[in-house]
């Protein structure tokens, strides 16, 4: 029995949404239907395709779900508006721009009992996939650290929220789903450098539930493009770039004896360096694959939106951290509502 062919309707079509609308134009079993955007198709990226500037026209396209990548402070709006009309969603990353409105996003499609998802992709990304099943697996044993570096220059589609929303996320996310665990604490210092209204370079020291350390180091004022991740355990690190989506190992050397390997923690010696053949596709059209399969109960590989709650949670506590030069604790799970 073949499956449905499911209609997608995508609210957004700026820098974001241009390239939603080209994965869905090619995604097998979904039809993408119809688009709104009230400043229209500026990259013509749904050329033949309607393209409406309220909602009520897009419902009325008869839709099995929808994307949404519009501006963050219109998340809640808009999602709590499909909730209501029973569209299953896919909102872009962040969920929303603050605690309070995340979790009125969570608890509307989880009173409608409507599914939905964050577009976390970097969960997509080849790197961080290979990554996470090595860490699943043991190879690193007991894991001490995480640090992450995304750098850049200034992403002119952003202008509603800083960078800890926009970019921050990715790693809050990506470490927590990488190790299965969550942030309790946060600091985090902040620096406004180009004289917009948002923070625009974060310099953040986490703890997780295990007691792993976390530092990340994000700004998008850096002619130079990171996008890195390392992880630091027992036998050694592993480095994952998600700009070329390689992985490499870094072992630690075997030159210490058996007795000192039996006894205390002794230090560690360079060792063999491994770089890992990984398959590479592209993240976006993966994640777009995962929600379609998700809907057609194939599969439950996206970030829920619990996910994304405890992303923007975590951002939250790092900007109050910033704003007071104290550790902000993290909510625990039991505060959250959950889908």
């Amino acid at each position: 029995m073949n499956n449905p062919t499911l209609r997608a309707g995508l609210i957004g079509l700026g820098r974001m949404g241009r390239h939603h609308a080209r994965v869905l134009r090619s995604l097998k079993g979904a039809e993408l239907v119809g688009a709104l955007d009230p400043h229209g198709d500026r990259y013509r990226a749904a050329d033949g395709i309607p393209v409406v500037a309220d909602l009520d026209a897009l419902l009325q396209l008869g839709l099995d779900y929808a994307v949404l990548a519009c501006p963050t402070l219109l998340h809640e709006p808009l999602g709590t508006a499909l909730a209501a009309a029973g569209i299953p969603t896919l909102i872009e990353k962040p969920l929303a721009g603050d605690p309070a409105s995340a979790r009125r996003l969570v608890q509307a499609f989880h009173t409608a009992v409507v599914p939905a998802a964050v577009g976390y992709i970097e969960r997509f990304n080849p790197a961080l996939i290979a990554l996470r099943q090595r860490l699943e697996a043991g190879q690193l044993g007991d894991v001490f650290s995480i640090a992450s570096r995304r750098t850049g220059p200034y992403p002119v589609r952003i202008t509603d929220v800083g960078v800890i929303h926009d970019l921050a996320t990715h790693d809050l996310d990506l470490t927590a789903w990488i190790t299965n665990t969550r942030y309790t604490s946060v600091a985090a210092r902040t620096a406004h450098r180009s004289g917009r209204p948002h923070e625009d370079l974060l310099a953040a020291l986490g703890q997780l539930t295990d007691g792993t350390i976390t530092h990340h180091q994000v700004n998008w004022i850096s002619p130079l493009k990171e996008r890195t991740t390392v992880v630091t355990g027992d036998h050694g690190i592993l480095v994952a770039d998600t700009l070329t989506a390689d992985l490499t190992y870094w072992a630690n050397g075997s030159t210490r004896t058996q007795w000192e390997a039996l006894t205390a923690f002794r230090g560690v010696t360079e060792g063999d360096v491994t770089r890992y053949a990984i398959p590479k596709r592209e993240p976006l059209i993966a994640e777009h694959e995962a929600f379609r399969d998700m809907l057609l109960g194939h599969s439950r590989r996206t970030a829920t939106l619990h996910d994304g709650l405890h992303a923007v949670l975590v951002a939250n506590a790092a900007l109050q951290a910033s704003r007071t030069g104290t550790t902000a604790a993290v909510p625990a799970p039991e505060h959250f509502h959950h889908p």
